[in-house]
């Protein structure tokens, strides 16, 4: 998949790069876990692509914290094949309640901070909403831990030279 979007991205002009990272880190599971590797790729520096890739991965973050809730009752209402996936999200919630709770707000900065799949922003808040953590408490975590993941992408993909740009 990354081979597919580089390719497709590289020949774009430089804005529209910058628009695709902050677009790729805002899907959820891949987040910004794909967007700097990508934006680095087609030539955007760390020093440009980790921000971007961070702003644009905590901007779902408020409303999936203040309505997800809401999001669940409806859908749950119109179809009993999305009762299932509520079900789902709500079952992969329940299952990382439990560390979040032990540490509250730096067990949810180090959850959302840890990149692999399904430990992201989405996710993050996602948890967070089950909990009833106020957003003013919820988002500085989460915020912590996408930087946090950021960071820990950008030296994983690129060494200790992409943190220092």
């Amino acid at each position: 998949m990354q081979e597919f979007l580089i390719e497709f991205i590289e020949n774009l002009p430089y804005e529209v790069k910058l628009l695709s990272v902050f677009i790729i880190s805002m899907i959820p599971i891949i987040e910004l876990r794909l967007a700097i590797p990508v934006g680095v790729a087609v030539g955007i520096s760390p020093a440009v692509a980790i921000p971007i890739a961070v702003i644009g991965n905590l901007i779902p973050v408020p409303f999936i914290i203040l309505f997800i809730k809401k999001i669940f009752a409806w859908m749950r209402k119109i179809s009993p094949k999305l009762n299932g996936v509520v079900d789902k999200m709500e079952a992969k919630a329940e299952k990382n309640k439990a560390r979040v709770l032990k540490y509250a707000f730096w067990g949810l900065a180090l959850f959302v901070a840890i990149p692999l799949p399904g430990t992201g922003a989405w996710t993050g808040a996602l948890v967070a909403a089950m909990l009833d953590m106020p957003l003013k408490k919820a988002f500085p975590s989460v915020l912590i831990g996408v930087v946090g993941a950021g960071l820990l992408v950008a030296f994983v993909s690129y060494g200790a030279a992409a943190l220092f740009f």
